[in-house]
Formats: structure tokens, sequence, C-alpha cells
């Protein structure tokens, strides 16, 4: 069952080059103590909204939603508490 996500990426601007229809892996990014740290966390997620972005919220990256399974929206809401979150086109 697919189910939409919204998610914020860390990067407005790569959200900005996204239409509605692009796939798109979801990357999350922490650091840790011993550096970095990245892990896929959606893989082939269709990209369903670019939402305008809000004046407030320009260094606080930019929200996207996306259409994916249940479980993989699960992951992202996580992710997206303890990481940065990043998209690679597919």
């Amino acid at each position: 069952e697919l189910v939409s996500a919204p998610v914020r990426i860390a990067d407005g601007a790569t959200v900005r080059l996204l239409r509605p229809g692009d796939r798109v892996d979801v990357i999350a990014a922490q650091e840790t103590a011993t550096g970095g740290d990245a892990r896929v966390v959606a893989r082939g997620a269709r990209v369903t909204k670019v939402p305008e972005p809000l004046d407030s919220a320009a260094d606080s990256g930019a929200l996207v939603v996306l259409s994916v399974p249940r479980r993989a929206a699960a992951r992202l809401a996580g992710a997206g508490a303890t990481a940065r979150l990043a998209v690679t086109l597919c």
C-alpha cells in the first residue's frame, strides 16, 4: 500500500530541481563521534508534490511529498528526526 510522506530535505536548492513524477532515492546522513554515516532509507520514491517554500524556512531545507510504501514512510519519518536527508534522482 502506497502512502504520501512529507519529507524535509536538507538542501532546499536540490528540492527546487524536482518535479512531480520524478523518482528519487532518499539518503540519511548523520554525524557521529567517529565521522559521518550515510544510508539509503527509501529507493525509487515517486515525487508527488513540491510545495512552495516558506520564506521563514530558508535555512531549514525544503519539503517534498513522496509516494512510498507504508514501511518506507516510517523509515523516512524516523530518519528525518535524527539525520539530514538528501535525495538523488533515479
